[in-house]
């Protein structure tokens, strides 16, 4: 794509745009989603939906990769206790999902039952449901995080990382 082009479609949309898109009740749901899903594993869960990149990301031409996993590093999902954070990345205007998990879970799941997971993701917000989609991602993620790193009995946890959606 043209770096010009795709400068000013990235810059289009902004942080407002995406929470209109969402909404606050739809960002509360995936808050409550995320927690429930922390009640059952000792992994954590961060999504982080943008509506387009930064702008020192687009001059250098950078991809939803890359940005994905620098903010992997920013949410600090790679500094949890059993190295078993997950990011659930949503670029808005390239319809890009990008999911990085910290290498504890990482060992356990090969690249195809992520990219089922993304697959999944992007049949449904193809079809406009973006909430629907991500609901659906946390719940993959917690399955496979319920199967790799289950709490024992009476066992917590303690939640390291806020579970509201970052959105920027």
């Amino acid at each position: 794509m043209n770096k010009l082009i795709r400068l000013f479609k990235h810059r289009w949309w902004d942080d407002a745009d995406t929470r209109r898109l969402l909404g606050t009740d739809a960002l509360q749901r995936l808050e409550q989603r995320v927690q429930a899903s922390e009640a059952r594993h000792s992994g954590e869960i961060r999504l982080c939906i943008e509506g387009g990149l930064p702008l020192s990301y687009l001059w250098r031409g950078a991809t939803a990769h890359e940005r994905a996993l620098a903010m992997f590093g920013k949410l600090q999902v790679w500094d949890t206790e059993f190295n078993n954070g997950v990011l659930i990345y949503l670029l808005l205007v390239e319809h890009r999902i990008e999911i990085v998990a910290d290498r504890g879970l990482a060992r356990h799941v090969s690249p195809a039952q992520w990219d089922e997971i993304v697959h999944g993701m992007s049949d449904t917000f193809r079809a406009g449901h973006i909430e629907e989609g991500l609901v659906r991602a946390v719940d993959a993620v917690t399955e496979l995080l319920v199967r790799h790193f289950p709490l024992s009995q009476g066992e917590t946890n303690p939640n390291e990382l806020v579970n509201r959606p970052h959105v920027g």
